[in-house]
């Protein structure tokens, strides 16, 4: 199937202009060759006291997921969002309303363990991740038992809420999670937070990997295989509705599997930051009554190596009312909230973005 111009997890028809999804590097003439030499540039410590002043310019790399998925294009809109390259234009006068001296971009990754696995060794600044992946790696517990914790990972920001897909073909003889015993299925690439999560799911049901068939793969490609015929379903996690898969209702007919209050009950205790929800009816072609389901949020990450002046800077920025409308230009940029910000976070805030939603009275 070929995708449509938005990806995995997007809610909009239409793809993100590519300035909007690489941030500014395009903006300064650089080539989509150049972002992983980008990407690795080493950041100059910013001197600033005020993130109004020029911090020196600063480059920040956004790790986000794949391109054919949604934190890429959501990562590109927060790169522009908190960029202010040298010379441009104030923002009072009609320019950038970003941090000065700062360029951002995203950077395609696996998804929300790898970003952690780059936040942690340094290779990026900022990070999207789920905040179930946030809280275990900040407790090193679960997928993060071994690593051990990350007790410097803070949030900057709860974006909005993603939800579990299990999509199978109309005519599909698969109606639980238990009836996916013996088949073949797609449960997410490797490093992404909706594979941690579909094996959570499999074992609230009593199975694991080796009761199946299971692929490894990006949604994108597992929507083919759904439509080749060559799997029998698979999962994503992504904000609703997702691209990927209205796509695919668009090309066959599909069913999504209720992940209903029962399966909550079973894992809400070991997993607090997931919760009972429902994909709304209409949103995919032949679903027309709402499915439950389980959400987990979004959430903006970065580490203790990035001082309190220019996180305070990031957050203002990102909700500064000029960027009103660049957040809506993203899928589920309309879901985004500064209020809501700061809560359901999983790991604690980050000191200069606690400032920030103290003094816009987001926090008590």
């Amino acid at each position: 199937m070929r995708a449509r111009d938005s990806d995995n997890g997007g809610s909009g028809v239409v793809r993100p202009r590519r300035r909007d999804v690489l941030g500014y590097a395009l903006g300064l003439g650089l080539g989509a060759a150049t972002l992983p030499a980008l990407a690795l540039s080493v950041a100059r410590p910013g001197r600033a006291q005020d993130p109004q002043t020029a911090i020196g310019e600063r480059f920040m790399r956004i790790g986000t997921g794949s391109p054919a998925g949604y934190y890429f294009p959501i990562g590109g809109m927060i790169a522009n969002a908190i960029s202010r390259p040298p010379g441009s234009r104030p923002c009072e006068k009609g320019g950038s309303c970003g941090v000065p001296g700062l360029i951002a971009v995203a950077q395609s990754t696996g998804g929300s363990v790898d970003n952690i696995r780059g936040l942690s060794a340094g290779t990026l600044d900022l990070a999207l991740c789920q905040a179930d992946i946030a809280y275990w790696a900040r407790s090193g517990t679960a997928v993060f038992a071994d690593t051990g914790p990350m007790p410097g990972l803070y949030a900057l920001a709860r974006l909005y809420d993603e939800k579990a897909h299990l999509v199978v073909r109309a005519d599909s003889d698969l109606h639980t999670v238990e009836d996916l015993r013996g088949h073949r299925v797609a449960l997410g690439e490797e490093g992404s937070g909706t594979l941690v999560d579909a094996r959570l799911l499999l074992a609230a049901h009593g199975l694991d990997e080796s009761d199946l068939e299971p692929v490894y793969d990006k949604p994108g490609p597992a929507a083919d295989l759904l439509v080749a015929g060559e799997i029998d379903a698979f999962f994503f996690i992504g904000s609703a509705p997702v691209t990927v898969v209205s796509d695919l209702a668009e090309a066959i007919p599909i069913r999504l599997l209720t992940l209903d209050g029962e399966t909550y009950a079973r894992m809400s205790g070991d997993h607090p930051y997931l919760s009972a929800s429902q994909i709304p009816g209409g949103l995919y072609d032949g679903v027309p009554t709402p499915v439950d389901t389980l959400s987990v949020g979004a959430v903006l990450v970065t580490t203790e190596a990035l001082n309190d002046e220019t996180a305070y800077g990031i957050t203002r920025a990102l909700w500064h009312p000029n960027n009103r409308g660049l957040l809506e230009t993203i899928g589920a940029g309309n879901k985004l909230a500064a209020a809501m910000a700061p809560h359901g976070t999983g790991i604690p805030l980050h000191s200069g973005a606690r400032r920030y939603y103290l003094e816009a009275g987001y926090l008590p």
